[in-house]
């Protein structure tokens, strides 16, 4: 790499925060770590990270109360954030990605899996930095080139998996985009998430988008599309053009 990724781990078992320290550095990444909540807010303001590792059980304040802070400040509102939790139950990820992280990963974790998906967290970051162009549905727009979005002018605070998909269902121009293509298109080829977890997004992105909400349509069984025309068909019944 030309220039270092930095990549900030916040952990409080010190052995792990080692372990990924190691492996992290090994793979070309300049690394720095936190052991409590604090003190991962306290760096991130000192250091501004490209990607935090953070793990939701943490001592003075939680992974969650971070990442809800972290994401509610427009300076790092959308700072890729990878989630650890020793908790495998749906309803913890749902909640991780609830507060905006863009990933979530459960311990115990094979290493090669951590280290991908970091990579394609950062490979997303990279791409929605690259694309010099503005998208406008109704009063929703996308700047690509500066990874803003608005609604009737004022900025959202989108995590970066958020964007992309609302990046990604702009750019099909009212077609319908699978769960499975979303996946691919947000996430990158090869992550394997759940459909209820392009869903939880969805929905956040909804709620964020506020009195325009509506222009992102659900096609039950399918998928979900953008379009600014008022919703006439019930849900699930599009016209077979919208399909192709």
């Amino acid at each position: 790499m030309s220039q270092r990724k930095h990549i900030l781990v916040v952990d409080d078992e010190t052995d792990l925060v080692e372990l990924l320290s190691y492996n992290l550095k090994k793979a070309g990444y300049q690394v720095s770590a936190a052991f409590s909540g604090r003190q991962a807010l306290e760096r991130v303001a000192t250091e501004l990270p490209d990607l935090v590792v953070l793990d939701v059980m943490l001592p003075e304040l939680s992974g969650t109360e971070v990442a809800g802070r972290l994401r509610s400040n427009p300076a790092t509102a959308n700072l890729p954030i990878v989630m650890l939790t020793a908790k495998g139950e749906d309803v913890d990820q749902i909640v991780g990605l609830a507060v905006g992280a863009d990933d979530y990963i459960p311990k115990p974790f094979a290493m090669k899996v951590l280290m991908a998906r970091i990579e394609a967290v950062l490979r997303r970051a990279a791409r929605a930095g690259g694309e010099p162009r503005i998208m406008t549905m109704g009063g929703v727009s996308i700047n690509l080139e500066t990874h803003e979005s608005f609604s009737d002018g004022e900025l959202l605070k989108l995590t970066l998996t958020e964007f992309r998909l609302l990046s990604a269902l702009l750019q099909a121009n009212g077609r319908v985009l699978s769960r499975a293509a979303l996946m691919s298109r947000a996430m990158g080829p090869g992550v394997m998430v759940t459909e209820r977890t392009i869903d939880v997004h969805v929905t956040a992105i909804r709620k964020k988008l506020g009195a325009h909400a509506g222009i992102i349509k659900t096609v039950r069984g399918v998928g979900y599309r953008a379009t600014p025309e008022p919703e006439t068909e019930e849900a699930g019944e599009s016209p077979p053009a919208a399909l192709t």
